[in-house]
């Protein structure tokens, strides 16, 4: 008997372990359903993060990410509903329910995506050299000779370092904003910097500088629970279609200042 009784346990645990599982990817695959069902979109976005996410005059989630968000809701024929969430707590908000996506500002890591699945990228932090409309330069080998800003130890500060000839006048200082002041002081023609300091640029001083050319970039995807490949998919749909259409250029236009990053354009091909 204790032998019988052994084995219909096992087999009762097993069977509930199956139903579960069953029941875990019927959730899953539901999930996009589910959210068209209750007519409301859940989404987790950073509010301390200006361009990308921040609160407005009328206190309310803005910026690059709540354009998007809105954008994905309006396709999906949904209502918004915007949850502002933090760095630390974006991936718990969404694992454990209390958000449907995260249009948060999130970089696509390894390390993310063994938590999160990731749709194909909707936006990027670039790292390029900007300066003067009259500086005509387009490629690292022409920094040659010339002198450029960078904030000292910083990711603009190695990519700068890295393939900037050796004739090049790297001038490090303290932080991004001194760095900055530099340029628009006119102590240097040309700053590394990301584009979301050109963000800052533009607005003190419209129009005088754009971008040279791009160093480097961390893209950033629309986070999804793992195992939701339904509504995992027709984010990717609305991505390329955003992509296509221009209405992602047209954010990064309004928020970054500048066109839609060129990898992007390549992650749609």
């Amino acid at each position: 008997m204790p032998s019988i009784l052994k084995k219909g346990a096992a087999l009762f645990l097993g069977l509930g372990l199956m139903a579960g599982l069953t029941t875990m990817a019927a959730q899953a695959a539901d999930a996009l359903q589910a959210i068209k069902s209750k007519g409301t979109v859940k989404i987790g976005m950073l509010v301390d993060f200006p361009p990308y996410g921040l609160m407005n005059e009328q206190n309310k989630p803005d910026g690059y990410d709540a354009d998007v968000a809105k954008a994905l809701a309006e396709e999906m024929g949904v209502k918004l509903q915007l949850v502002p969430v933090t760095g630390p707590n974006r991936i718990p908000y969404l694992l454990s329910g209390q958000v449907d996506l995260l249009v948060a500002s999130l970089g696509i890591t390894p390390a993310r995506a063994k938590k999160v699945d990731f749709s194909e990228p909707y936006a990027a932090i670039t790292i390029g050299v900007y300066g003067k409309d009259d500086v005509k330069i387009s490629k690292p080998e022409e920094l040659a000779g010339k002198t450029i800003a960078v904030a000292r130890a910083s990711t603009q500060d190695t990519a700068v370092t890295k393939v900037a000839p050796k004739s090049t006048n790297i001038r490090r200082f303290d932080s991004d904003a001194a760095a900055l002041q530099a340029l628009i002081s006119g102590q240097v023609p040309l700053l590394g910097c990301s584009n979301v300091c050109y963000v800052t640029i533009q607005k003190l001083a419209p129009g005088k500088y754009n971008k040279k050319f791009e160093l480097s970039s961390q893209v950033q995807g629309v986070a999804v629970k793992p195992g939701e490949k339904d509504l995992l998919a027709w984010v990717n749909q609305f991505i390329d279609k955003a992509k296509s259409d221009g209405k992602l250029d047209k954010i990064n236009q309004k928020w970054l200042g500048e066109p839609m990053p060129a990898i992007l354009k390549k992650s749609s091909q």
